[in-house]
């Protein structure tokens, strides 16, 4: 499962970016995920273990999230 810190926010919190751990391109994260996690906002700095799932629309995206301990 890769893990990663969140180096963007959109301003709205409504969505981010993952930098991943294993220098692998950054990936996309929904505030949808994050709340299906159990968690209510996304915020920068945060570190994530995730899976890579396919969006509706055919990309990749950060799912199945697990906030890491800081």
């Amino acid at each position: 499962m890769p893990t990663g810190t969140v180096k963007f926010v959109e301003p709205g919190g409504r969505y981010g970016f993952i930098s991943r751990d294993d220098k692998q391109p950054k990936v996309f994260v929904h505030i949808d995920a994050v709340l299906e996690a159990g968690y209510t906002e996304l915020r920068k700095h945060q570190r994530w273990s995730f899976e890579l799932v396919e969006g509706r629309n055919g990309r990749i995206k950060a799912g199945d999230l697990t906030l890491l301990p800081d």
